[in-house]
């Protein structure tokens, strides 16, 4: 058992960091805070095309399952890379993996703004979702090696925060440059804060304080990259976060990156104004339940399984109650009912990240991180496809097409309950050797 863990379980009256524990302080939250910087601004870049579906479908001449393609393809990027960008980030460390994504999702962005046709526009897209991929990861390998371990859910969900304000960004700020300036010009503007936050990561971004570098481990090519996810998957932790991920991010995800707005249109009869004031009371639920949930899990690891249960139900039933609806269009306050809850979906997709943490040591954690976050992204694509083909067939029924929200909900929900158990007895196995090793540690 490493001392990490120790930390991060501390035992009645133990809150102080022990030996090896990175200090945390002021430094640390200005290099984390460069990291942070980084991954808002590939928010930005990700979730700019939610406010510009209609727009991409007149510009590209485009039908729904066409228009999807642009974050399907985006997110299957993503969702691949993250494997291969853990293993990069446990090998090559933060900065260099950050740099090279933000070269990568600046260049997409105004690769995106530039595209004159459905071609160009998908491998913008697809370079973006590349560079985006290596932003998270990166940033929660960050915290984990600048503050002490008991913080690591915080943390963790100030970075979701942060990054839920640049999609707050592309909700108030793009949409409305994109009305007033146009598509080229709003999009290639917004480039120029990649270029702003490369300049910050290669003044100020370190991996690690000083005294606190990680221990080299040896690499071997193939067996290496094969050990490390073996490992990890190996654990169920890991899976167990990756199930939580994977169940409670989607549904907000897909709302927000793509089909929030015609369907607040389109289905409920609304004007894109208010579409998007809708979609902002998505993103500050998120940064408000966020910082919530993140106090009540740094304090009360067991509210963990029942904070994601209760998010996954809330969901279901509000998207039930909307989607049938006897008069057809929901009343306002059932859809901003379902616009708060919504918001609870991220913060609790990032307590699956405090079931892989604790269940693999330092030099795996990229690693597992990767293989948590594919979850999310793999059902936001699913479901982002399966709303644009059952939209095309069915007329434009967005009952049916986002009934496939349920289906994913059931899969995810049956892995949860099927690997919370096993996940649970391991960890409660790692907290007892932990204190039993505390013991010999000098304090």
């Amino acid at each position: 058992m490493n001392p990490a863990d120790s930390a991060r379980f501390p035992g009645p009256g133990r809150r102080r960091a022990i030996p090896g524990d990175p200090p945390g302080g002021r430094r640390a939250l200005a290099v984390w805070g460069v990291g942070v910087a980084v991954y808002f601004v590939a928010v930005i870049f990700r979730t700019s095309l939610g406010v510009a579906g209609l727009e991409a479908a007149d510009r590209f001449h485009v039908n729904a399952s066409a228009l999807s393609t642009f974050s399907i393809l985006q997110l299957l990027v993503y969702a691949g890379m993250q494997i291969p960008v853990g293993l990069l980030v446990d090998r090559l460390g933060t900065r260099k993996v950050l740099g090279i994504g933000v070269v990568l999702f600046t260049a997409g962005q105004l690769g995106f703004a530039l595209s004159p046709s459905f071609g160009t526009a998908l491998a913008a897209r697809a370079l973006l979702g590349c560079g985006d991929a290596m932003t998270f990861i990166s940033v929660l390998r960050l915290g984990s090696r600048w503050f002490p371990a008991r913080r690591g859910p915080l943390v963790a969900q100030l970075a979701g925060l942060v990054g839920m304000a640049g999609n707050l960004v592309s909700t108030l700020v793009i949409a409305r440059l994109l009305h007033g300036i146009g598509w080229t010009a709003a999009f290639a503007g917004s480039s120029l804060a990649g270029v702003v936050v490369l300049v910050l990561l290669l003044l100020f971004l370190k991996d690690h304080p000083e005294g606190h570098e990680p221990e080299p481990l040896p690499h071997h090519g193939a067996a290496y990259v094969r050990r490390q996810i073996a490992t990890s998957w190996r654990e169920p932790g890991t899976r167990l976060g990756l199930w939580v991920h994977f169940t409670t991010q989607f549904p907000a995800m897909v709302f927000l990156l793509l089909w929030g707005m015609p369907f607040l249109v389109e289905a409920q009869g609304l004007s894109q104004a208010r579409a998007g004031e809708l979609l902002t009371v998505v993103v500050v639920s998120n940064m408000s339940v966020g910082l919530v949930y993140g106090q009540i899990v740094g304090r009360h690891h067991n509210a963990r399984m029942p904070l994601v249960l209760g998010t996954v139900g809330t969901t279901a039933a509000l998207w039930a109650a909307t989607l049938l609806h006897p008069a057809g269009r929901a009343p306002m306050w059932l859809l901003v009912a379902l616009c708060v809850v919504l918001g609870a979906c991220g913060p609790a997709s990032m307590i699956g990240f405090d079931f892989a943490r604790p269940a693999n040591p330092p030099e795996r954690q990229g690693t597992a991180s990767g293989i948590t976050n594919m979850g999310g992204f793999v059902a936001s694509m699913t479901t982002l496809l399966a709303v644009g083909v059952l939209l095309d067939a069915t007329g434009q029924n967005y009952t049916v097409a986002f009934s496939s929200v349920f289906v994913l909900q059931a899969l995810g929900l049956s892995q949860i309950l099927r690997l919370r158990g096993r996940a649970v007895r391991r960890e409660r196995e790692r907290l007892v050797a932990s204190r039993v090793e505390t013991v010999h540690v000098p304090v």
